[in-house]
């Protein structure tokens, strides 16, 4: 048996099973609670409360990372798979996503990050409105 970390458990085992990182961002962040304490069952009965919040939180910011260094058109992309897969359209996913605010983000997110996303989920969302569709003929 191969022992990994509760980072590494998080990542391979219940982040990589959740398409999407917008809808990964939503997951990490529902695991805080309003005192900003992490909760997840399974890696606390395994690896313990301090280990688990721990690898919540480096999960937290990985997941803000990422979205942050993603491409707008990708992010685009990821959004409209989200909305699909929950069973909204792309912009009401974004609103909700965006009604999330300082929620969505791990505690001391870093300079700039809170104004970093709301502007990615901003812009998202324009993109998504002005979408033109594809005009080319089907193949």
């Amino acid at each position: 048996m191969t022992l990994i970390s509760p980072l590494e458990d998080l990542q391979e085992n219940t982040l990589r099973a959740i398409p999407g990182c917008l809808r990964r961002l939503e997951y990490v962040a529902r695991l805080r609670d309003k005192e900003g304490s992490y909760g997840h069952w399974g890696l606390v009965r395994v690896y313990g409360d301090r280990s688990a919040a721990k690898a919540l939180s480096q999960a937290h910011r990985d997941v803000l990372s990422q979205i942050l260094s993603t491409p707008l058109r990708n992010l685009v992309r990821d959004a409209e798979q989200s909305g699909e897969l929950t069973g909204v359209p792309p912009g009401a996913y974004l609103e909700r996503l965006s009604a999330g605010g300082p929620d969505l983000l791990p505690e001391s997110p870093g300079a700039g990050s809170v104004r970093h996303l709301n502007s990615v989920l901003h812009a998202l969302s324009s993109l998504l409105k002005n979408q033109i569709p594809d005009a080319s003929p089907p193949a």
